[in-house]
């Protein structure tokens, strides 16, 4: 890998999970389009998550990364956004006021758009077309001029990707992210919810410790940090073709940033180190994640390392484990053991939604809440036992009312999976599913940093 790195040097290395597209001419010509447009987000942005990543590698804050398993064209609506970034925003809350840790928050959202699938093709009805691999690269009609992919739909996920951080920006700085709206984030149907009356209690004691503030002379109008917030967006850069056009030189450091999120991450069919995907991400200067499943092996995994953050810089590589919640003792506790001897300044994060896909009696994909909690708990303990940080989550979710795992407070069953099954590929938890989560999480976190605070007591001679 010693090798001059440029934009496009991946072209030359063999690639996985890239769509073949019958019009090349049209391809380019898209590319070219987006190359000349302006960046998603800028550079001075993706270094201050690297710095806020850094406080999660050193274990003094927790990353909390989130959203849709693939955004649709369809469902982009500023009502979807906006509810998206409520419960967002309540997670964050409930981690920080009750897990008592800072949270980085980090959305997939604003450029998840294509996804890996297992086989390139799918037979319905002895027809076989091209496998749904995202709205960005073709629909999910079971037609072949809408599984036939199409380079125009890369100028639709760049235009709806702008005009969502739009609104979340919006959001995060105009007074939306105010702690005194704590209260008013509550969605309506979760209103009625086990979690409602939990996040109330927390809403009501962030409302006390203001009011505390207040009256000594700290108020949201004189501190920013407490009416605005740091939001960032992350996908899998899947699509190549699409994150080249988006790299970008920096013009105050020279270096190059794929301007199209702020994070990036390698998924876990994509990360042959002699490959495109690893050769594109060693170049590009954003803080980068990799996935880790049940093949990564630890000398894979160093080896992969030294690749992608050969300069050991802390918060530029979050490994996200995704293993299923049978598989973590047996796979995970190498992988970490191995970062901690080799001194590697990693995020560890957990991905508790990969690694748990069954399929219902009734046919429907889905996910059980209690697989989910089940490798959370299990990551933590690994942890524990190393002497290591468990230092976030990765999760599948919206803020919409869905039916799409089972389990949670509710106990909802196969039965109900039929009721608003809504995701165009993988279940995702539902809001209130994912804040049950939050809560449970934050326990595990608060108990976390309190053994790792506790005054060591040396032994009696």
């Amino acid at each position: 890998m010693s090798e001059r790195w440029t934009p496009d040097s991946w072209r030359a290395r063999p690639v996985q999970q890239i769509p073949e597209y019958p019009d090349q001419a049209a391809l380019k010509a898209v590319e070219q389009q987006l190359a000349g447009f302006p960046p998603l987000v800028f550079a001075g942005e993706a270094r201050k998550l690297k710095r806020a990543l850094g406080k999660v590698a050193a274990g003094e804050a927790f990353l909390l990364q989130g959203g849709d398993c693939a955004e649709s064209f369809a469902e982009h609506s500023a009502d979807n956004i906006r509810d998206f970034f409520r419960l967002f925003l309540q997670m964050a809350v409930v981690l920080t006021f009750a897990g008592g840790s800072p949270v980085v928050k980090v959305g997939r959202i604003a450029g998840q758009f294509a996804k890996p699938r297992s086989a390139p093709s799918e037979t319905i009805g002895g027809v076989e077309l091209p496998s749904y691999k995202g709205d960005i690269v073709n629909d999910i009609a079971f037609t072949e001029e809408a599984r036939t992919p199409d380079p125009r739909r890369q100028l639709e996920a760049y235009r709806q990707s702008a005009a969502t951080l739009n609104l979340i920006r919006a959001f995060a700085t105009g007074g939306y992210a105010n702690l005194d709206n704590a209260h008013r984030w509550m969605l309506g149907f979760v209103k009625d919810s086990p979690q409602s009356h939990r996040y109330q209690e927390v809403a009501e004691r962030i409302t006390e410790a203001l009011e505390f503030m207040r009256a000594i002379g700290i108020d949201p109008e004189t501190h920013p940090e407490m009416r605005t917030t740091d939001f960032y967006t992350s996908h899998e850069a899947l699509l190549l073709g699409f994150e080249q056009a988006m790299t970008r030189t920096d013009s105050t450091t020279g270096e190059w940033y794929d301007t199209s999120g702020h994070m990036v991450w390698i998924g876990d069919r994509t990360r042959q180190i002699d490959h495109a995907h690893v050769e594109f991400f060693r170049g590009i200067k954003n803080p980068i994640g990799l996935k880790c499943g049940p093949s990564t092996t630890v000398d894979g995994l160093l080896k992969l390392i030294d690749v992608l953050d050969p300069q050991n810089q802390p918060g530029r590589l979050t490994l996200i484990a995704r293993f299923g919640a049978d598989k973590v003792f047996d796979n995970l506790p190498a992988l970490v053991r191995a970062t901690k001897r080799e001194g590697r300044n990693v995020v560890w994060s957990c991905d508790p939604m990969h690694g748990n896909t069954v399929k219902a009696a009734s046919g429907y994909k889905t996910r059980p809440f209690d697989l989910i909690l089940g490798e959370v708990k299990n990551f933590f303990a690994v942890h524990q036992a190393e002497g290591t940080f468990a230092g976030g989550l990765h999760l599948e979710m919206t803020g919409k009312n869905v039916t799409e795992c089972t389990g949670g407070a509710r106990g909802m069953t196969d039965a109900d999976l039929n009721d608003r099954y809504h995701t165009v590929c993988d279940p995702r938890l539902n809001a209130e599913q994912a804040l049950e989560l939050a809560f449970i999480v934050a326990e595990l976190v608060k108990r976390d940093r309190a053994g790792r605070t506790k005054p060591h007591v040396e032994a009696a001679e």
